[in-house]
């Protein structure tokens, strides 16, 4: 469906793990009072992950996920927040806005830190989030005009990010009613 025909916009929030999207998207979810899909959340729950070996970590099947979330988020009723650190599997007529949070490298490297990331797996999210592995992906795969970097450091940034995503979502209405 293309967003002129959703009544409601529909939103992506990727970024590297420990920049926030859970706490932006439960947060906006409940502002906005949109329906919240957590991607790896639901990956575990209905086990669209297969084990890697060597470090435990799972492989998510993404077209598994596109199936499941194709009626929820193609449909043309819209007002669906997806969160998720990957965004390249996703359908681009999905999204009226791709959000795609930024975190400096001393306050990702604390956070997944006291999440109790593995040494290895901690210096490549941090390396992720310099290299901005996952703005790029975004940049690939959506348009320009709806992918916006949003700073996520501080409780600040976060009340920022929320008065900003809700006036898009404003302006988003007005110009498709």
């Amino acid at each position: 469906m293309s967003s002129d025909k959703r009544t409601l916009p529909n939103i992506l929030i990727t970024g590297t793990p420990g920049t926030g999207k859970s706490t932006l998207a439960e947060k906006l979810s409940k502002q906005l009072k949109f329906k919240w899909i957590n991607v790896s959340e639901l990956a575990k729950e209905k086990n669209y992950l297969s084990e890697i070996e060597n470090d435990g970590c799972g492989i998510l099947d993404e077209d598994k996920v596109v199936d499941e979330l194709e009626e929820t988020v193609g449909s043309t009723v819209g007002g669906v927040i997806v969160e998720y650190h990957g965004c390249d599997f996703f359908p681009e007529r999905w999204f009226d806005m791709v959000i795609v949070l930024r975190t400096s490298t001393e306050q990702l490297y604390d956070r997944l830190s006291a999440r109790g990331y593995a040494e290895k797996k901690l210096r490549d999210n941090v390396d992720c989030e310099i290299f901005q592995v996952l703005a790029e992906e975004a940049r690939e795969s959506y348009k320009a005009d709806i992918i916006h970097e949003l700073q996520s450091d501080t409780k600040i940034h976060l009340k920022d990010n929320l008065k900003t995503l809700k006036s898009m979502v404003k302006k988003w209405k007005e110009e498709n009613s």
